[in-house]
């Protein structure tokens, strides 16, 4: 076992005996990387302030069902905070099931016109799309989760799913279109 291990180990059972110094390690640990898990569901910092902390909490709640066999403890935590932020976006809007399609829709966007963002400014125009909807572009466009995953996540149908993916796509590309013409 090596010595980063042993250390994981010996933050997790601090974490299940209630150490309060464990858990604030082990949140630190892992506050970047969920942290920006968070911000690409969200609307701003602070809702993805309340996701993140929502889900440590629920890490917190339920370390001792953990299984390292299963999973890596990244992983674990990862999964808890996709579940904690969907959670939030299906409490501030409920999903209508209305426009289903069969098909997300192949939509263009110029290379050129992407090229002319930062990471920082697609975020940004990703933020803007509904709720429902940029947590679906989010899982399968960068967790790369699957349509029937989504529909399950998210307890939507998959036609809904594809939807919601044809409407981001629809918007981001007008969205990315406006912000090339305006430079």
């Amino acid at each position: 076992m090596s010595k980063e291990e042993a250390h994981i180990l010996h933050i997790i059972e601090g974490c299940k005996n209630d150490d309060r110094k464990a858990q604030e390690q082990l949140y630190r640990s892992y506050y970047r990387a969920m942290m920006m898990l968070c911000l690409r569901y969200t609307k701003n910092e602070s809702d993805a302030m309340e996701a993140l902390n929502s889900g440590f909490y629920k890490v917190y709640k339920n370390i001792s069902r953990y299984d390292s066999r299963k999973a890596s403890l990244y992983t674990w935590i990862r999964t808890i905070i996709i579940h904690s932020c969907l959670d939030m976006v299906q409490s501030n809007q409920s999903v209508s099931g209305t426009g289903e399609m069969e098909q997300a829709a192949n939509i263009h966007v110029p290379p050129a016109a992407i090229a002319a963002l930062s990471a920082a400014e697609i975020l940004q125009l990703a933020r803007a799309l509904p709720p429902a909807t940029q947590a679906v572009f989010n899982l399968y466009v960068i967790e790369g989760f699957t349509h029937p995953e989504i529909a399950r996540l998210m307890n939507i149908s998959e036609g809904t799913s594809k939807w919601h993916l044809s409407e981001a796509r629809k918007k981001l590309q007008n969205m990315i279109k406006t912000a090339g013409n305006h430079e």
